[in-house]
């Protein structure tokens, strides 16, 4: 019988003993720091705030021009100037003066202040037929006073009667005018046949016609004329034709009409004088009214779409020229016109 031998175990030896018989088990590592976190506030949403709050700085602003404070709205205007609860137009002007405002035998009014008349009117709101036409002499212009076909005194509602704008005329109180609707200068009208007259120093001692508180009566007198003053533009010319003056002077925009009714009876002479003629819309003391009138004048001069003054001077004026020859008449363009102070609602295009 074979005998196992069994191995034998060997006692490790002190150094090979571990340390630590029984090790701690290991430590988990600490959690890692979490990030901070991330703000909220993107650029594009700064960018969003940032209009939004502009946005509502504009509605704010606008809100507080339309309703509060600033320029005048057109509405606000038309009320001021009474123009709502106006039924017809009363308007004072000239009946005597072709080309410029004469009232005919069949009772119609023609002429070139009778068109822009109608064109401010028709802006106001009012048709043709609600237009109210008086005749006036030039003395009453300031005074805004006419006559009816009966021969009482009218007062109107605005002037348009070959008025030109003149610092002393402005400063009284009971005249505003618009800006100025047309230019002409002045000029003299004869007999056909007689002298050149170059210059008022052609007049001088001479007897010559013009309308009283006209600005047409200076110039001759200095230049030692003989002046005769009278109401209407019509008498000058029946002295003119009886010869009880040798001349008639006023703008030419005026004396181009009978030139051109009457081409073989008269002569019209252009003195080439620089002053120039600013005829313009005469509304008294109603200064809102001519900011309206303003108005219409500034969008018949920018909006190329309105043509009406054009059409006014093409009818009117320019028919006269071929009669006149080299004489000028007026400029045939409108008038520059500055913008109204006029408070543009957002929903509106009133310019």
């Amino acid at each position: 019988m074979t005998r196992r031998v069994w191995p034998v175990r060997r006692r490790p030896a002190p150094d090979d003993l571990p340390a630590d018989p029984f090790p701690a088990e290991p430590e988990d590592p600490p959690p890692p720091t979490p990030p901070p976190p991330r703000s909220r506030v993107t650029l594009p949403a700064l960018r969003l705030a940032a209009l939004g709050l502009a946005l509502v700085l504009t509605i704010a602003i606008t809100m507080v021009r339309l309703f509060v404070g600033g320029s005048p709205s057109v509405e606000e205007l038309r009320a001021r100037a009474g123009v709502d609860g106006w039924t017809t137009l009363s308007i004072g002007v000239k009946d005597d003066q072709p080309g410029t405002a004469f009232h005919n035998e069949n009772g119609t009014w023609t002429g070139f202040d009778i068109d822009i008349a109608y064109m401010i009117a028709e802006d106001l709101g009012l048709r043709r037929g609600e237009v109210r036409f008086y005749a006036m002499e030039s003395e009453d212009r300031a005074r805004m006073q006419a006559t009816d076909a009966g021969g009482k005194r009218v007062p109107v509602q605005m002037v348009i009667a070959s008025y030109s704008i003149t610092a002393a005329r402005e400063a009284r109180d009971e005249v505003t005018f618009s800006q100025p609707y047309l230019f002409t200068e002045q000029s003299v009208l004869t007999l056909a046949g007689h002298p050149k007259v170059s210059t008022f120093g052609n007049l001088k001692g001479r007897d010559v016609c013009s309308l009283s508180t006209a600005t047409s009566e200076s110039e001759p007198k200095n230049a030692g004329a003989i002046m005769h003053s009278r109401n209407r533009i019509s008498e000058c010319i029946e002295d003119l034709r009886a010869k009880r003056v040798d001349a008639v002077t006023t703008d030419a925009a005026i004396l181009a009409g009978f030139k051109a009714e009457s081409p073989e009876e008269f002569a019209h002479w252009d003195l080439g004088l620089d002053a120039t003629e600013a005829w313009g819309v005469n509304v008294g003391e109603n200064k809102d009214l001519a900011t309206l009138v303003d108005l219409t004048l500034y969008r018949s001069l920018k909006d190329p779409r309105d043509d009406r003054w054009e059409i006014a001077y093409e009818n009117n004026l320019q028919a006269e020229v071929p009669a006149n020859g080299r004489t000028p008449i007026a400029q045939a363009q409108q008038p520059a016109v500055t913008k109204p102070d006029v408070r543009e609602q957002p929903w509106e295009d009133v310019i």
